[in-house]
């Protein structure tokens, strides 16, 4: 119903043979003409012998054949004082989310209820009013009535199963070369195939459907004539757009080009009551398409191409490791004492052991244990929980991949995740150049690889190593040379900090990390901030870590592994008393509330220390290497995803009011 147009076509008005051949015209002043439009195609019909004539917009003459026909149109309704270009239209009812549903208008552009008489006349389906204000609801209850009728008729409208012998893009591929009009209606080319209605058109005897499945879509193509029983009247009175059909016929492709299946039974699989999003903005409000992601899907199907990408690249991931000899285990969610990582836990309470348990925020401490007990190459794909803040690079959940290597140390790990991430890049774009955000990427081997202290005194010159320990003289370089602009939640993290290593760490993810948009592996960090990492066997202070930075973005983590249980255990401990330290000062700060909630958000929660890792390491774990990489990072990465909530399928959100 794109673009409707009715009108009689009299003898005032131009008519040349090419219009008047193909669509039978005889009596000039009694044939009514239907025109509709749909892709740049306009298809006149003749309703008193239903022939049809179709202008495409490669053809001028026939453009012009309508531009002449309509401008006869808007000549008398100007002699007549008629406005032809209207300022507006108070509209009471229009077309619903079928070709024959006739609907109120409302405010808020929904699909609405129906009017009763205009529905049952142009339905003939039941008469009962609707009077519920709930467009949503009042197609629903359209809709429901139409399970009614189907159930009556002895057809169930909630299949069990289908019988179907190709996808959509099967059927597009085997017959690619099937020509324009030519149809292949012998037993071997008989099809069924199955999907989502996500179009329709109607014209007299025949019907155009749109079905959608997994792999793409195909044309429906329907004749009254071909179908048994009064399937045809059911067609168009009971099946939506959003329905799931099962089809079954032979091959033609119409002489537009298109590939249809010529229908010589269907069936109602699914009937949806709700109606789809409009066909011609899509699912657009964001919250929505994040809370109804099916709904996202449906109506935006690069959404599900998203996903299809996503798996593959997890797939490709499982494909690389598995070939370098890393076996996959399983770790536990539900820990004891949450470790592996400084972040907020989730806490949960197990009723039947009568203890807290945590939500895991890092795999690492139990993956360090399957080393002790003599696995050598361990890895694990899975959720990791963090009670921390949203944004678009941060969810509550999120999917990292840890791995450990007995024997290696971190240098092996840039190896690893050069080799990945590549990889992945080849399997979804076949290239290593990729755009994100208008920024053009380049993966090609090697990557720059540079340590903390050069990217900070090259991008601010400040060298900290002139510093030695003096951490006053140190904040106030930074702040003489770097605070202006600050805003003042920088101002107070760099003055919060409790070490000389805490404040080089600060003063990068400030100036240096938001430029790092091409692939860089930066080395060496302050051993304050890296309790699990091996100290440097040459700089004092720093330990044997990366992190890999694409896009301004942490991709990735990695050590050498500290083994050294007792002086693992100190750090550990010194963490746990530097934590208690600011959590206590946060419950006593009164004197500003901006740093009050600030030392909330970082500070008010337990650490507890995991002494059966502890444990583990006195028994012996061999030197090690180990990383820690961001799945659905590298998924914005490789799908030019500029939020994190696009790549999860349903992320977690605020309650909706």
């Amino acid at each position: 119903m794109e673009g409707l147009r009715v009108w009689r076509l009299t003898s005032s008005i131009a008519r040349p043979l090419s219009l008047r051949q193909p669509l039978g015209l005889g009596y000039p002043s009694s044939d009514l003409v239907l025109f509709s439009w749909n892709g740049g195609v306009a298809t006149a019909t003749n309703t008193r012998n239903s022939r049809s004539f179709t202008f495409t917009s490669t053809s001028t003459s026939n453009l012009e054949v309508v531009c002449a026909i309509r401008l006869k149109k808007v000549e008398p309704l100007w002699s007549k004082g008629s406005q032809p270009y209207a300022y507006k239209w108070d509209r009471s009812y229009r077309l619903g989310s079928s070709s024959s549903d006739i609907v109120p208008c409302c405010s808020d552009g929904g699909a609405a209820a129906t009017n009763t008489k205009l529905h049952s006349r142009n339905r003939g389906s039941s008469t009962s009013t609707s009077t519920s204000t709930s467009d949503r609801e009042a197609v629903r209850a359209i809709r429901l009535k139409k399970v009614e009728q189907l159930r009556s008729k002895g057809l169930e409208p909630y299949a069990y199963k289908w019988d179907r012998s190709h996808s959509a893009r099967e059927l597009q591929e085997i017959y690619k070369n099937l020509n324009n009009g030519e149809e292949l209606d012998s037993e071997s080319h008989h099809v069924s195939v199955a999907g989502r209605i996500v179009a329709r058109r109607a014209f007299g005897k025949l019907a155009f459907l749109t079905l959608r499945d997994h792999s793409g879509t195909i044309q429906l193509y329907c004749e009254k004539e071909r179908l048994l029983n009064d399937q045809f009247e059911q067609l168009k009175t009971l099946v939506d757009i959003g329905d799931i059909l099962g089809a079954s016929g032979s091959i033609k492709r119409t002489e537009k080009g298109e590939l249809s299946v010529k229908v010589d039974s269907f069936a109602i699989l699914t009937k949806s009551l709700l109606p789809l999003p409009d066909k011609y903005h899509g699912l657009t409000d964001i919250d929505k398409r994040y809370r109804q992601r099916y709904v996202d899907m449906i109506a935006n199907p690069e959404v599900a191409d998203l996903f299809r990408k996503r798996a593959k690249i997890v797939t490709e991931i499982r494909k690389m490791v598995e070939s370098q000899g890393f076996v996959e285990v399983e770790t536990p969610v539900l820990q004891g004492a949450a470790g592996g990582a400084e972040a907020r836990p989730f806490m949960t309470y197990h009723n039947s052991l009568g203890r807290n348990l945590y939500l895991r925020i890092a795999t690492e401490l139990h993956l360090k244990r399957m080393l002790v007990g003599g696995f050598e190459k361990v890895y694990e794909i899975g959720r990791i929980f963090r009670n921390e803040g949203i944004s678009t690079r941060h969810n509550p959940e999120f999917t990292t991949i840890e791995m450990y290597e007995a024997y290696s140390d971190y240098q092996s790990m840039m190896d690893m995740a050069e080799e990945i991430v590549t990889r992945c890049a080849l399997a979804v774009h076949g290239e290593l150049t990729i755009d994100y955000q208008g920024v053009e990427i380049h993966l090609e081997r090697p990557w720059r690889r540079e340590t903390m202290h050069n990217l900070v005194k090259e991008a601010t010159g400040i060298d900290f190593t002139e510093f030695e320990n003096d951490l006053k003289v140190a904040k106030d370089v930074v702040m003489k040379a770097l605070g202006v602009g600050l805003d003042s939640k920088d101002k107070f993290s760099i003055e919060a900090c409790p070490s000389l290593g805490h404040l080089l760490n600060e003063v990068f993810e400030i100036f240096v990390e938001p430029k790092l948009l091409q692939p860089t592996f930066v080395l060496d960090y302050p051993m304050e901030i890296s309790p699990l990492a091996k100290p440097h066997r040459r700089h004092a202070g720093l330990t044997e870590r990366f992190e890999l930075f694409i896009c301004g973005r942490e991709l990735a983590n990695a050590f050498s592994e500290l083994t050294d249980p007792l002086d693992q255990r100190a750090r550990l401990e010194e963490q746990v008393r530097q934590h208690n330290k600011k959590r206590a000062e946060a419950v006593s700060v009164t004197d500003s509330m901006e740093e009050k909630d600030h030392k909330n958000e970082d500070s008010m929660y337990e650490v507890t220390l995991d002494d059966d890792f502890l444990t583990a390491l006195e028994y012996g774990m061999p030197p090690a290497s180990g990383m820690g990489l961001g799945i659905d990072r590298l998924v914005m990465l490789l799908t030019n995803s500029a939020s994190i909530r696009d790549v999860i399928a349903f992320p977690v959100l605020k309650i909706q009011s």
